[in-house]
């Protein structure tokens, strides 16, 4: 089984990291925590998307060399569309690096809806923010503030670092769903989210570093339910189709995740 934590990065101290927290699905799979990832640049971590588990990959990580995913610095976010899987860990990503020491408010970005999200969960446990805010812990309340952004296609986000470019993608039935291209100073990084086949994939990538791609399994798909096929012919893409687009786009190097694999194996997956 591929881990769940894999670093991408040059081999002398890279400007630029790509580290996968979660490669999983809605599916419960203890070996696979959901959709979550950071792109790292000079020291500062940018996630996109953040499923279930995604604050303590992030420790995770920071355990195992990426100190820049130490929790205390988990300030930027983007999410790619709003499904839950990759959405369930937002409350967390809210609420637990501020306990854990992050002085500044979370700044996130994502499609028409992430304001209400945000807002909603914030109300949810505002008793919560009340006992560590003004209880006895005197919690900073700086980091319990989250600065919603809403976003549509073109370059939803620059600083010294990072360029992020969003590229509309077809996802089911999401009017909304969204590939990034993130452009650092020694690579770029097209990262799919959700999506069937598009040509936006390629345009995005167009020879880029990494593209970090969803994928379903042929072999698995075979075995589905009808209605499940219907489903994932319509919202995800399949293993060969991704190589069809790999083709097209000519990444230095495609990396697999929300791998949806059922039945079926990485060995055929790959196959």
């Amino acid at each position: 089984m591929l881990s769940a934590l894999i670093c991408l990065g040059l081999l002398a101290a890279p400007a630029s990291q790509l580290v996968l927290l979660g490669t999983g699905t809605p599916n419960a799979d203890p070996d696979r925590s959901g959709p979550a990832v950071a792109v790292v640049v000079n020291g500062q971590p940018y996630l996109v998307d953040f499923g279930p588990g995604v604050v303590r990959r992030a420790a995770a990580a920071a355990r195992k060399g990426v100190t820049a995913l130490a929790v205390s610095n988990l300030k930027t976010a983007f999410a790619t569309h709003l499904h839950s899987d990759h959405t369930a860990g937002l409350p967390d990503l809210i609420l637990t690096p501020a306990v854990l020491d992050r002085h500044a408010p979370l700044e996130l970005y994502g499609p028409k809806g992430i304001k209400d999200m945000a807002r909603h969960i914030l109300a949810a446990y505002r008793q919560d923010l009340q006992v560590r805010i003004k209880g006895d812990e005197k919690g900073d309340p700086r980091a319990y503030l989250v600065n919603a952004h809403e976003y549509r296609e073109g370059i939803i986000y620059k600083d010294a670092n990072v360029t992020v470019k969003a590229f509309l993608v077809k996802h089911g039935e999401w009017r909304e769903a969204y590939a990034l291209r993130f452009e650092t100073p020694d690579r770029t990084i097209v990262i799919s989210g959700d999506t069937i086949p598009n040509d936006n994939i390629v345009k995005a990538c167009s020879g880029c570093d990494i593209l970090l791609h969803e994928v379903y399994s042929v072999a698995g798909f075979k075995k589905r339910p009808p209605q499940w096929q219907t489903y994932h012919s319509r919202a995800h893409t399949s293993s060969v189709q991704l190589g069809e687009i790999a083709n097209r786009a000519k990444p230095k190097l495609l990396v697999l995740y929300h791998q949806l694999l059922w039945s079926s194996n990485e060995q055929e997956l790959m196959k």
